[in-house]
């Protein structure tokens, strides 16, 4: 395998990343759009317009921070300076800057339901679907992991055998999917529940995973992103520490309580 993969188009050249980034954005909006009207949304249309352009807005400002920041050397020497963040992004900024604006937003509005609940599958799907792309740049993004002994790492264009961290991401990203949808069928999560369980569970794995990535490490021996990824987790404390709270009841205590219900009724 050659990279990075691209189409040749006539005299134009096309990278499958630049597919696949565009094809993200697309298919996970229209993804939230057919579960919005298939579940139904407990924020009503203007609310969570705002709240779509909070995440917008907020997410684009994330990312280029937290993306500026992930190379501090990098960051002194570039000359121009705004168009070093610009020219640098990275998921997890663009989720904790989403966060952020949303939740500010939302305070100003006065909208007290959860607004991440509905948009946890998309995003996760959207995620796959851009990591796709990040993989099929190979080193030539910043998506590569360090050189590995082990029989599964591979050659991303400069002859060393790498952690395919991307691929990792994958896998972990479906195998979170899959968990949630198990634990929806046993309980039933409460409002909110189903976002702080992905957002814990993927800054947990992003704190990992840069064990295994060439970057800029301070003198505490963390990156950018570990150091992001502990103050996320530290926002979510709570919720970690207290992991019950996020489970309402198990989907059996509903059916036995609408039996119950229904029997008192019918005595009555």
């Amino acid at each position: 395998m050659n990279f990075p993969i691209a189409f040749e188009v006539g005299s134009y050249e096309i990278l499958l990343h630049t597919i696949l980034e565009s094809a993200s954005y697309f298919i996970g909006f229209r993804y939230f759009l057919y579960l919005r009207k298939k579940q139904g949304d407990t924020i009503n249309t203007s609310n969570r317009i705002w709240i779509l352009i909070a995440c917008i807005f907020g997410s684009l400002a994330g990312s280029r921070l937290l993306g500026g920041l992930e190379d501090i050397s990098g960051l002194q020497a570039a000359i121009n300076k705004p168009q070093y963040f610009y020219q640098n992004k990275t998921v997890l900024g663009g989720l904790l800057g989403g966060l952020v604006v949303v939740e500010l937003v939302k305070k100003i509005i006065k909208e007290k339901h959860s607004s991440g609940d509905l948009i946890t599958y998309p995003f996760i799907l959207a995620l796959i679907i851009g990591r796709i792309g990040c993989f099929s740049m190979g080193i030539y993004e910043e998506t590569y992991g360090e050189p590995t002994s082990f029989p599964w790492g591979m050659d991303l264009g400069d002859g060393l055998s790498r952690h395919p961290v991307c691929l990792y991401e994958i896998a972990f990203l479906g195998f979170l999917w899959m968990s949630l949808v198990q634990l929806e069928k046993k309980y039933i999560l409460a409002d909110g529940a189903r976002f702080k369980i992905f957002m814990i569970a993927y800054l947990s794995f992003r704190l990992l995973l840069d064990f295994i990535k060439p970057h800029y490490t301070f003198n505490i021996g963390l990156s950018t992103i570990q150091i992001a990824s502990l103050f996320g987790l530290f926002y979510y404390a709570y919720d970690i520490i207290h992991p019950r709270q996020l489970l309402e009841r198990t989907r059996w205590e509903t059916i036995h309580s609408s039996t119950s219900d229904e029997r008192i009724a019918t005595q009555r």
